[in-house]
């Protein structure tokens, strides 16, 4: 397979913007409030959405930002906005470490998968997914979960779960889907090991 190191590594710097938004959340939470966070990220949203619609329905080209999406985005909404979304959802719904851990490992579990797949896959289980990048991005995922969470069971769940759907979903987002999944999985475990006494 063909492989662009320059170009790969441009598509995949956009999900660095995704890390403004955390931060985003975590200077005005601390602040000013989670609420006034939450509100501030659907602000965010609503600007994602507007140049959507000057981009997908009016057909305008937008200058500055056109690089934001991709061929497959050219008729659709942009990663931006489900990843908004589902960051959102999770800042709003899960516990803060878990929502966090949820959104990192969509943004560098991702970048990994498609990083390492592209330029060391050999074992193609997929036209697009290689077992070396899947094994990749299930590292980085541990990697990440380890350091904010450190609990095994939550931790092996989480990054399970993200890779799973990493590896599955094809033709829904996910960067919607990720922090979603991953979160709501490790936020039940969470649950039941809090019921249990196990934490």
């Amino acid at each position: 397979m063909g492989w662009d190191l320059k170009k790969e590594l441009k598509r995949k710097a956009i999900h660095l913007l995704a890390l403004s938004f955390i931060i985003i959340f975590i200077l005005i939470s601390s602040n000013y409030g989670e609420t006034l966070a939450l509100f501030a990220l659907v602000f965010l949203l609503i600007i994602f959405l507007e140049l959507d619609y000057v981009r997908v329905d009016l057909r305008r080209n937008i200058p500055f930002v056109s690089g934001l999406w991709r061929l497959k985005e050219k008729n659709r909404p942009g990663g931006q906005v489900f990843f908004l979304i589902g960051a959102i959802i999770s800042l709003a719904v899960f516990d803060f470490r878990i929502a966090l851990v949820a959104i990192l490992m969509a943004i560098f579990g991702d970048m990994a998968a498609a990083l390492i797949g592209k330029k060391f896959g050999k074992t193609w289980l997929t036209k697009t997914k290689a077992l070396e990048g899947i094994l990749a991005e299930f590292f980085i995922d541990v990697i990440i979960a380890y350091f904010i969470i450190g609990n095994w069971i939550i931790i092996l769940i989480m990054a399970l779960t993200a890779t799973t759907v990493e590896t599955l979903v094809n033709k829904l987002d996910d960067n919607l889907m990720i922090p979603l999944f991953a979160g709501f999985n490790g936020q039940l475990a969470l649950y039941i090991l809090k019921l249990l006494g196990k934490i």
